[in-house]
């Protein structure tokens, strides 16, 4: 499993020109579940996205704990993209939908977060706090990173 996660002072998501969700400060995460994910997976995932310590403490530093502050998750199955040959990427990597759809909501669920449309054309609006933006991984049990 995999997140793109961004330190945010808002973000929105649209579907079909209506918006859908919105937070004020917090993390806009795009999650990407991978084939071979399961619920321990998404467990761990949400353990992790909420422990994460990326806003300023009273010293300016990356310190401060997630605390009350909002979550938007946006399905994003493009995060598994190979593109390591050619120019199209591909998409094996990625889990099929009726998983990732379970393991997304696993996820958005444990974050109490706010969500984007699973499996729709979405547009995304955010603006990025620092900039601050994490790759985030969880890989399977046994698995070497």
């Amino acid at each position: 499993m995999r997140a793109l996660v961004q330190r945010v002072t808002r973000a929105s998501v649209e579907v079909g020109g209506e918006p859908i969700a919105a937070i004020g400060p917090g993390l806009l995460v795009l999650l990407g579940v991978a084939h071979d994910d399961d619920e321990a997976i998404a467990v761990r995932m949400a353990a992790k996205l909420r422990a994460l310590r990326v806003f300023e403490d009273g010293q300016g530093r990356m310190n401060e704990p997630f605390g009350e502050r909002e979550v938007l998750c946006v399905s994003q199955f493009t995060l598994l993209a190979d593109t390591r040959r050619g120019n199209r990427p591909g998409f094996a990597a990625a889990a099929p939908a009726e998983l990732a759809r379970a393991l997304y909501e696993r996820v958005c669920d444990d974050l109490g977060a706010q969500r984007g449309s699973f499996g729709e054309h979405m547009a995304v609006e955010l603006v990025n706090d620092g900039p601050v933006t994490l790759l985030v991984e969880v890989p399977p049990p046994g698995a070497t990173t």
